[in-house]
């Protein structure tokens, strides 16, 4: 007992001793922090969702503060933000507000499943396993991990087996952009006028692609052809519009046989 209880003794001191060392160590070789970090700090949302490109509001607060980043990259906290840091630091305080748009219209009724799947529910999961669970390998996986990610309540699961984006909760922050396996949410600024193509679908042969997605751009061309802006080019097999060219007339969408394209002030955002 006696072996126990010095033991025990022992501990206590060892702890209290090494405790009041750390503490002194701390204090004696503590770098002072910049004010203007702190003063920078207080104006940022604290949503620490990364969208600056640093991991979190401190770091970009010690990024500002040092001068190595810019001021408007925080889409959370907006022009609001970006004009309080102006304040402090001075900088460019006009900020371009973004949100994500899903570039997919394969739900569960448009896009076949390869058959069964029983493993990891989620979309990194089964496109690991068996490179996704639809006909169509480019399309949306459908499990949700967009959602889950949403520090906002801006996403949720659509009935039809899609995200569902709430723009009046949409940051901009492109967590869910960054989570998507398949890289079908894309960054687009929230006053964007424009056509965009809700289709991912790389596949060069028509015949496939309908098999595959009853509603998937099948490469007719027609937006390329009848554009009079001349601002739709096809990449990769996926139709892509040159927004400085666009001015939403419509025609594009007018002509599109599967209407994957959409006027993005009108049908998306």
């Amino acid at each position: 007992m006696n072996i126990v209880l010095i033991t025990a003794i022992f501990a206590a001191l060892l702890a209290f001793i090494l405790g009041a060392a750390l503490g002194f160590f701390k204090k004696f070789f503590a770098v002072p922090e910049d004010p203007l970090v702190g003063q920078i700090r207080e104006c940022l949302p604290g949503a620490n969702c990364g969208a600056c490109g640093f991991p979190g509001c401190d770091a970009y607060a010690a990024a500002v503060a040092s001068g190595q980043a810019e001021i408007n990259h925080c889409t959370v906290g907006g022009v609001a933000t970006a004009e309080k840091l102006s304040a402090l630091v001075g900088g460019n305080a006009s900020v371009i507000p973004v949100v994500a748009v899903l570039a997919c219209q394969g739900s569960s009724l448009h896009a076949p499943k390869k058959g069964n799947y029983t493993g990891l529910q989620s979309c990194r999961g089964a496109k690991l396993s068996s490179n996704g669970t639809k006909l169509c390998s480019w399309g949306c996986l459908g499990f949700g991990d967009c959602t889950l990610v949403c520090q906002f309540g801006a996403l949720r699961m659509g009935e039809n087996g899609l995200p569902r984006v709430d723009y009046s909760k949409c940051t901009g922050c492109k967590v869910c952009i960054a989570e998507c396996p398949q890289m079908l949410l894309k960054e687009v600024p929230r006053d964007r006028h424009g056509a965009m193509v809700l289709c991912s679908n790389c596949n060069p042969i028509k015949p496939m692609v309908s098999k595959t997605c009853k509603i998937a751009c099948i490469k007719c061309g027609m937006c390329v052809k009848n554009c009079p802006q001349k601002c739709i080019v096809l990449e990769n097999n996926i139709p892509v519009v040159d927004y400085r060219k666009c001015i939403s007339c419509g025609t594009c969408a007018a002509k599109c046989p599967t209407k994957v394209i959409k006027i993005l002030e009108k049908d998306v955002i």
